[in-house]
């Protein structure tokens, strides 16, 4: 394995923001320090740039197996890395679903030449269908370390707390998809002044609200850990940092759309800009920002959504979800680094470093022994996004044809240079 040598370089991560070199051998940081005098097989020059542990994205839809004309595991690690992410949880809703060990060994295997670490979520229920639970000592066995039907909730509350009670005796996390199926009924985009002014069916936002809270009081029936995904409105942030005030063991994520963009985007009828949950409004978007601010939301996901572009075309009957994973550092330091909304810090914590402590994973840190899983960014370069030169196999962005401030230029996977556009 070569040696890295990254001088002159702004390293930041949760608890630093220094300048440094930082010496990369046999896969781990071996030395950082003002001009470090050592030999490397290759030497960046970091002046101007900012070195971070990489991104955990712990919410992505890879469709693979069963639906590899959206993505594959191939494509969609190729685009973790061009995004700083190397490492992501793969959601069970592919075909057949993440319900037995011989599809958790499935893309764990075919992952593994990628740079990337993929954890595929188990499925709650069988089949993802709400009825029998899952073995779930079988699917740890295999390699998973969640569970989730995500995609659609578990709609029977007894069969969800059953499931976090299990799951609080062998230790696998319960991630949950708070939408109640029959609250949206049919709805497609946020329900409020836009989709009326569309003459389209909305969601209404207590889909979302009550799942969330059912979640936290089963979870503190049990005193069971839960884990909410993709918050995006006001309500639901208000009850996780009510109920982290009450000591229920929750955690949640949120997601880039959710605090840059809102519903009136889909005046254009564009299909791109669907997905569960729908983009809210101004007021939710503020209350997003706030609670990233003060810790109610723990992490920065994408659930990256891939879908052909002939199956986004019509814009009622297009299946919900957006792509992500390319944009997803550029967008939060655009909305929340360079609006002074957080700092460097903070986004580090958002993204790296949450996320697998959450998940009971190594954290990258920037210092001698640490795995040398890190990302080198431009945190001032403005670019425009062109969904043709994404490395997803599909193009539904949210962020088309939007000038974003800051970019990932290099990843590093276990010492190893994965991605590179410096």
């Amino acid at each position: 394995m070569s040696s890295l040598l990254i001088k002159n370089i702004r390293a930041v991560d949760s608890e630093q923001d220094t300048a440094t070199d930082v010496f990369i051998n046999s896969g781990k940081i071996a030395e950082t320090g003002k001009n470090l005098d050592v030999t490397a097989d290759e030497v960046i020059d970091g002046t101007g740039l900012v070195l971070m542990p990489s991104l955990f994205d712990m919410h992505v839809h890879f469709r693979d197996p069963g639906f590899t004309h959206k993505e594959d595991i191939f494509t969609g690690c190729s685009a973790a890395l061009a995004g700083g992410v190397t490492g992501v949880l793969a959601m069970p809703n592919t075909n057949p679903p993440c319900d037995n060990p011989e599809t958790i060994r499935y893309i764990i295997e075919k992952a593994e030449s990628t740079g990337v670490d993929v954890y595929p979520v188990g499925c709650i229920t069988s089949g993802m269908n709400g009825g029998e639970l899952c073995d779930y000592d079988a699917l740890k066995s295999a390699g998973c370390i969640c569970i989730s039907d995500d995609g659609r909730p578990v709609a029977n509350a007894e069969l969800m707390r059953q499931a976090l009670e299990m799951t609080k005796e062998n230790g696998l996390l319960v991630v949950s998809h708070c939408e109640d199926l029959s609250i949206i009924n049919g709805g497609i985009m946020n329900k409020g002044e836009v989709s009326d002014k569309l003459g389209v069916k909305g969601m209404d936002r207590a889909s979302e609200d009550y799942i969330t809270a059912r979640e936290m009081i089963l979870a503190k029936s049990v005193d069971s850990r839960i884990h909410i995904c993709h918050v995006s409105t006001e309500g639901s942030t208000e009850m996780i940092r009510f109920a982290k005030s009450c000591g229920v063991k929750v955690t949640c994520e949120t997601a880039p759309h959710y605090f840059m963009l809102t519903d009136k985007l889909l005046e254009k009828r564009d299909a791109d800009y669907r997905m569960n949950p729908p983009l809210r409004t101004d007021k939710d978007v503020r209350a997003i920002i706030d609670g990233i601010k003060d810790g109610t939301i723990d992490c920065i996901i994408t659930d990256h959504a891939p879908h052909a572009p002939e199956e986004k075309a019509d814009f009622e009957n297009a299946p919900n979800g957006v792509v992500g994973l390319e944009t997803s550092l550029s967008a939060t330091l655009t909305a929340l680094y360079h609006t002074g909304e957080v700092s460097l810090n903070r986004i580090v914590e958002l993204m790296c470093v949450n996320p697998r402590r959450i998940l009971g994973l190594e954290v990258p840190e920037i210092k001698a022994g640490s795995t040398a899983d890190l990302v080198i960014a431009d945190i001032d370069r403005k670019w425009t996004v062109k969904p043709e030169k994404l490395h997803s196999k599909s193009r539904n962005s949210v962020f088309k044809g939007m000038t974003l401030t800051g970019r990932p230029l290099a990843t590093i996977s276990k010492g190893i240079i994965r991605y590179n556009i410096i």
